[in-house]
């Protein structure tokens, strides 16, 4: 009777944890399909702030052209935006799963921290993007002012994303 009590009590504690894994791959996948459509927002929000400025598309098109088209980046508008929105809302599955975990473990949550997070992601996206991306990848050399809004952009990416998620995280 031990014996099978024993197995009983084994198997519970399989299912339990079969169970709480089961939950936190929902959780996660909930938490990065929120980031998901936060991306996309922010995105949105960030490109309306680029492009009349800018007077010009998204890097994005820049790197479609190098590495798949064939033809100038002016050449891939939309493809470049999408891309644009693809890579946005990725960033933005990514940032949910970092910031909702930090949220998780210290039980506060509110627009305000997502804010000061979305902030500190933004500018580090941004030294990202500036350095690596134009300058290694993309062998581009953006001039003073260019940058300036490259990083304002970016920083306007993420205070949305993290006021955003910061008003529907769990």
């Amino acid at each position: 009777m031990e014996r099978s009590n024993s197995a009983e009590n084994g198997k519970s504690v399989v299912q339990s944890v079969s169970s709480r894994e089961s939950a936190d791959t929902v959780t996660i996948a909930r938490s990065f399909g929120r980031g998901l459509v936060g991306g996309l927002i922010a995105t949105v929000v960030m490109t309306a702030y680029r492009i009349p400025i800018a007077r010009s598309l998204p890097p994005t098109a820049a790197f479609w052209a190098r590495f798949v088209g064939d033809e100038e980046a002016s050449e891939y508008p939309v493809v470049g935006l999408v891309l644009h929105l693809v890579y946005g809302m990725v960033g933005g599955g990514f940032f949910a799963l970092l910031f909702e975990r930090r949220v998780v473990e210290s039980g506060q949550m509110d627009e305000k921290r997502g804010t000061i997070w979305g902030a500190v992601y933004g500018f580090l996206l941004s030294v990202f993007g500036i350095h690596v991306v134009l300058k290694r990848v993309l062998r581009m050399n953006p001039q003073s002012d260019e940058r300036f809004i490259f990083h304002v952009s970016h920083l306007i990416y993420g205070v949305t994303l993290g006021a955003w998620l910061g008003s529907r995280a769990e």
